[in-house]
């Protein structure tokens, strides 16, 4: 199985191909620009191919980060995740991009993965270790996550922190893991896909995993101009 994956839900443009029967990496590449997703992705694919020495029809499955993740850089990924899939009849995989991030981490212990959800607020979930998500992820302020007296606040207390919503928000997050990467990896993402669908897991569908609604919205008083 010769995996590609990829994630656009960070301000991170995240690519690697993976031979999961040989379980090895053989070429990634990882660029930060949280407003280039789109000019970045597909130059980033063809740099991995070309590393590895493959063409994209060497390409069996296709794993993509499904977020939680701003709109517009999370569609990126999965647009051309499914286009791929739909030209190649390749198979796509989704995986939560909060779960890529906690498996990259390698943590043993309870946990808390953060991203930054902008609007000053965060996208996060709780880990019983890099393997295993406790609930849902959420998205929420800070500054209702702070505080003695936060349902939130108390889940995460004390916890180790990872990812750049606990870096850009560390008076909350206050285990901030700094020696662990900020964003995902799209080698620890097609690590954890490959290990659970050799253990026969069903992964996700690859569609949006938003937690709310777009920053564009219809204007209130919306103009009709076109003839009746």
């Amino acid at each position: 199985m010769l995996m590609l994956a990829l994630d656009t839900a960070t301000p991170a443009v995240t690519v690697a191909l993976h031979d999961a029967d040989g379980d090895r990496t053989l070429a990634a590449a990882h660029q930060v620009d949280a407003r280039r997703h789109g000019e970045l992705l597909l130059p980033s694919v063809d740099r991995v191919l070309n590393e590895a020495g493959r063409k994209l029809a060497d390409v069996t499955d296709v794993v993509v980060g499904v977020g939680p993740g701003p709109y517009t850089g999370l569609r990126v990924g999965l647009a051309t995740a499914e286009a791929f899939g739909a030209a190649l009849g390749l198979r796509v995989h989704g995986v939560c991009t909060l779960d890529g991030i906690a498996y990259g981490s390698g943590l043993d212990e309870p946990f808390v993965v953060a991203t930054d959800a902008r609007r000053k607020e965060v996208y996060w979930a709780r880990y019983a270790d890099a393997r295993t998500r406790v609930g849902e992820p959420a998205v929420d302020r800070p500054a209702e996550l702070a505080g003695s007296g936060a349902r939130i606040g108390v889940e995460i207390a004390g916890l180790p922190s990872v990812g750049a919503g606990a870096v850009l928000y560390e008076d909350v997050f206050r285990g901030v893991r700094h020696d662990l990467p900020a964003d995902l990896s799209a080698r620890a993402l097609a690590r954890l896909a490959a290990e659970r669908l050799a253990r026969g897991e069903e992964l996700l569908p690859p569609h949006p995993l938003y937690l709310r609604r777009p920053d564009a919205q219809v204007p209130a008083n919306y103009k009709v101009v076109t003839p009746r």
